[in-house]
């Protein structure tokens, strides 16, 4: 029997989707939520939200025409079915790999994505600027924008939310409301809006409004009027409070079935007809039409590959070594059972930062705020003021958010607040809206900060360990994916470093000579002789590289040099340990080389890497010097193996760097 031809194979563009059927665009969800578990089981994906979001993207596209019209996404992982329906279906399967589909919005990839999303909160802002120019230059294409529940409690989005009610410009709003974020959402709105899915009071008499506004003429008037002055509607009597966004004059309907396209391009057409801003409120199932996404959504919001048959995931290697995420998590409940004043806290990323065990562990002493990175880092110098030890667990690329709060609540207040840093330098397929490449220098800039780029999982419980001994703001970088399969030390034999203090990591062949007393060879050569000098020397007339690096460049350093003493060269490497300060011996150690090598997993403008050119500088010491790093361009997406090696920061890459620069 022939395979019967889909629907989807005939979608070229989403003008396709204005001749179907209702019973056909039914048809079409299926087929894509089928295509979407076929691609992302190989390679992983946001598997949940983006099968969650299939009906509303599909009804979206049925009733507008883009790119004349506009269909912004917020963070955009939910965009999987957008992509399948604008072209892109002959390449889906190649989704976030190296020289493949963006797994968000990418404007240089089609004219139908607005805008690179990527980070919550920030589509209404986006959002109200196009409604704007449109106005501006007498236009009169549709803007609408998709925005979850979670990341509508974000700052930005109530900052813009307030700003749209003031501008009374036509825009629809829809709010996808699945009761997550990557895990279930917090807070008082999230409460909010499960007061509102519950209330059949509600429902009825919001949709006995919207029925008078449809067919009414004058009387749709009144009722609009009435539900833009809501303070008296009968809404607020049935469900109080629930009249949030009609209080910011934000005309907002009841819920609506998230999967059922008919409701939904019934109540579209309304609001796409409206003169003023409208709220479509959408409750959906985030991983709807895939059983196990369905039964454990969290994981299903990023995963790897995957059977599609159970949902689980390839099993891990045995005695496969931990991630970074969970060492630091690990070492943070160690911590927290030595001290009753560590208080962990993140943004709506409790398992992604490690600290799912931790909350179950000391409930009172865990804090999701959200999608609100300002706001968790400013409550957290609260309860540094408070007498707390806070430590922050954000990715680098969100932490982003919060850079005025590091600088004036956390550094100028000289608060003792720890700055987890996950997910720093590349992170892979997420690409380039998710690399943690900035916060070397975004954290170098601020006075008073101290930084700490452990270089393995026993580094990061020391440099935990360190931070919450110190004085005043302290960050810790580390990255995703697996450590190095380095024992990490027992509690009670965890180090306090001295800040601005490096390690040696590695001497090789006829480097030798002796290294500072704060130091220690890591990995093999010479123990110190005479502590009180700080440099060393190559061979005669061999050249002579010394190495700085951070994190966990140092491995990938120490493979280099080893290959470059195999090849009859001198070599040392230092494990700088600390981004700041920087340890000023080992730099005059080093400035003894032949060539010195900077190699830092984040950008190189304003990195590590320009700082010791700085610190050479006030020494008056002039080596030849080559700085390793981010190049000035964003990073596409790839798997991190995949993405160093673009970069040149393997093993690899960087023995060809120094070769190229002492011309051999």
């Amino acid at each position: 029997m022939p395979d019967v031809p889909r629907i989807l194979d005939a979608v070229k563009g989403p003008e396709d989707l204005h001749a179907l059927t209702e019973e056909e665009l039914t048809i079409l969800a299926r087929e894509i939520r089928e295509e979407v578990v076929s691609v992302t089981s190989a390679h992983g994906g946001h598997v949940a939200s983006s099968l969650g979001a299939v009906e509303i993207i599909l009804a979206v596209h049925s009733l507008i025409d883009s790119p004349k019209d506009k269909f912004i996404f917020d963070v955009g992982h939910q965009a999987y079915a957008h992509k399948l329906l604008t072209g892109r279906l002959d390449e889906f399967d190649t989704l976030r790999q190296l020289g493949g589909l963006s797994g968000f919005p990418k404007p240089s990839e089609s004219p139908h994505d607005v805008h690179p999303s990527g980070h919550a909160s920030d589509s209404l802002s986006i959002a109200l600027g196009l409604a704007k120019a449109r106005d501006l230059r007498g236009g009169n294409e549709k803007i609408v924008t998709l925005i979850g529940d979670a990341s509508i409690a974000g700052g930005m989005a109530f900052e813009a939310l307030s700003h749209i009610g003031s501008a009374q410009t036509p825009m629809l709003i829809i709010l996808n409301d699945n009761e997550m974020s990557i895990g279930h959402s917090v807070g008082a709105l999230a409460k909010h809006f499960g007061a509102i899915r519950t209330s059949d009071s509600y429902r009825r008499t919001r949709e006995g409004l919207q029925a008078k506004m449809e067919k009414s003429g004058p009387v749709a008037r009144f009722f609009l009027n009435w539900g833009r002055n809501a303070k008296d509607s009968v809404k607020q009597f049935f469900v109080p409070n629930a009249m949030i966004y009609e209080q910011l004059n934000i005309v907002c309907t009841a819920p609506i079935d998230g999967h059922d396209i008919h409701a939904l391009r019934e109540t579209m057409k309304i609001c796409l007809r409206m003169d003023g801003p409208v709220l479509m409120h959408v409750v959906t199932k985030k991983g709807a039409g895939y059983e196990p996404a369905m039964e454990d959504p969290e994981r299903f919001h990023g995963l790897g590959a995957y059977d599609i048959a159970t949902g689980a995931s390839p099993a891990k290697k045995p005695g496969a070594a931990p991630t970074y995420t969970q060492v630091f998590g690990s070492a943070l409940q160690e911590e927290a059972r030595a001290d009753e004043r560590v208080v962990a806290l993140t943004a709506a990323m409790r398992a992604g930062t490690g600290l799912s065990a931790f909350a179950e562990e000391f409930p009172t002493r865990f804090v999701d705020g959200g999608i609100a990175e300002g706001h968790v880092v400013g409550m957290a110098c609260g309860l540094a003021y408070g007498g707390a030890k806070p430590v922050c667990a954000i990715y680098s690329t969100f932490l982003q958010r919060a850079v005025d709060q590091v600088i004036v609540d956390a550094a100028l207040a000289k608060a003792n607040v720890v700055f987890a840093i996950d997910r720093a330098g590349v992170v892979g397929e997420d690409g380039p809206t998710h690399h943690g490449i900035f916060d070397i220098s975004y954290m170098r800039m601020v006075p008073g900060m101290r930084m700490l780029a452990p270089s393995d999982e026993a580094e990061l419980a020391n440099a935990l360990h360190t931070a919450l001994a110190l004085e005043g703001p302290v960050a810790i970088r580390y990255p995703r994916g697996a450590a190095e399969g380095v024992a990490v030390p027992a509690f009670e034999s965890r180090e306090v470093f001295e800040p601005g203090k490096a390690r040696l990591a590695f001497v090789g062949k006829g480097a030798h000579g002796d290294v500072p007393a704060t130091s220690h060879v890591h990995d093999h050569g010479e123990e110190p002789r005479d502590p009180g000098v700080l440099a060393l020397q190559g061979s005669d007339g061999v050249p002579y590289v010394a190495v700085l690096a951070w994190g966990r460049m140092v491995g990938k350093a120490v493979a280099a040099a080893r290959r470059l003493v195999e090849a009859g060269m001198d070599a040392c490497v230092w494990d700088m340990r600390w981004v700041k300060p920087l340890d000023e011996a080992a730099i005059r150690a080093a400035a003894a080389a032949s060539l010195v090598v900077t190699v830092e997993e984040g950008v190189v403008a304003g990195g590590a890497g320009e700082g010791v050119l700085a610190e050479l500088s006030r020494m008056d010491l002039h080596p030849e010097v080559l700085n390793l790093g981010i190049p000035d361009a964003f990073v596409t997406q790839g798997t991190p193996a995949e993405l160093l090696h673009l970069l040149g920061l393997d093993a690899e890459g960087i023995e060809a760097a120094i070769r190229k620069q002492l011309g051999r």
